[in-house]
């Protein structure tokens, strides 16, 4: 199972325009991913719904997982986007 954690870097955390961002990012991967925050159960990434009940802010650690084939080039990808201020762009 790759796994990768990152760190939210937008000013609105994961809601309107980086979550909507992000979930087409996971959706053209076309592997299941999921995210969760620390204590969390693991939701669908690809799903705006699920990262909206995250409550994911800027600054709050997330971790991404997948047990599919060409997880870690595709979870590094994500890593980067979600490390990046997508409200600055």
């Amino acid at each position: 199972m790759a796994e990768r954690q990152a760190t939210i870097a937008s000013s609105s955390g994961l809601h309107a325009r980086p979550a909507k961002l992000f979930v087409q990012a996971v959706q053209e991967k076309g592997i299941p991913i999921t995210i969760s925050v620390d204590g969390g159960k693991d939701l669908n990434a690809g799903s705006i719904l699920s990262l909206m009940g995250l409550g994911a802010s800027q600054g709050t650690v997330v971790t991404l997982k997948s047990d599919a084939e060409g997880a870690d080039q595709a979870l590094d990808e994500l890593v980067t986007l979600l490390e990046t201020d997508l409200d600055a762009e």
